[in-house]
């Protein structure tokens, strides 16, 4: 059975059945809501990135060099991490692609596009959200975006969100709620809040807020769901 487990801020690993490990947007030494560091990420195989801000990107570059992980997300940020001596597979908002442990969907983000480490600003990128399908099981990871209509497209495609609730940078609680009875998931899962104090939020409000739309899981870094 696949699994994900939280590692705070907007981090996870998804964990298929055979053992294939998929970290997305890796941020563990400099996040301060993180349970482990990069040095105890473990083996990783796949990298998954869905913008190139700091707090979604930070330890992308440097785990895949230290793991052997290909790096997937944008044209953009893959060609970046191409220049940085990663193995990489480019994507682009709208796009799918088969890997041996499922497949991902590029789905579309609303928000800013600098990537971590280039210092040319060559490497801009759009921001996207993730749709990962993992032995059978599907997880959509939103990246950080606010609420948009496009949302409903995602309508029957997700057993799984993974939404932000931090507002300031993101949707904040109601508009998460919204973003939710547009998606329709089985189960959704809280993230980008109470990093900084800029984020915080109350999540069992957001539940409330959900109310019978989905199962809200509410995840502390570090805890593992069953999908």
């Amino acid at each position: 059975m696949a699994s994900l487990t939280f590692h705070g801020h907007a981090t996870f690993t998804v964990e298929a059945a055979d053992g294939t490990r998929i970290v997305i947007d890796p941020f563990f030494d400099d996040n301060p809501a993180a349970d482990i560091r990069r040095s105890e990420a473990g083996r990783v195989d796949y990298v998954l990135c869905t913008h190139g801000h700091t707090d979604h990107f930070a330890d992308a570059i440097p785990l895949a060099c230290e793991t052997g992980a290909t790096l997937v997300g944008s044209y953009e940020i893959a060609a970046f991490a191409e220049s940085q001596g990663v193995a990489a597979h480019a994507m682009h908002i709208g796009g799918r692609h088969a890997f041996p442990f499922g497949s991902v969907k590029m789905t579309a983000a609303v928000h800013g596009g600098m990537v971590h480490g280039d210092e040319t600003g060559q490497f801009t990128t759009s921001a996207a959200g993730l749709l990962v399908e993992v032995d059978g099981k599907r997880v959509h990871h939103a990246g950080d975006t606010g609420l948009t209509l496009d949302m409903q497209l995602l309508r029957g495609q997700v057993d799984v969100a993974l939404l932000p609730i931090g507002d300031n940078f993101t949707m904040g609680p109601e508009d998460a709620a919204r973003a939710v009875e547009f998606v329709e998931p089985a189960v959704v899962v809280p993230m980008h809040y109470d990093t900084w104090p800029v984020i915080e939020q109350d999540p069992e409000r957001f539940r409330a807020l959900v109310g019978g739309m989905a199962r809200v899981e509410i995840m502390a870094p570090g805890e593992t769901l069953a999908l």
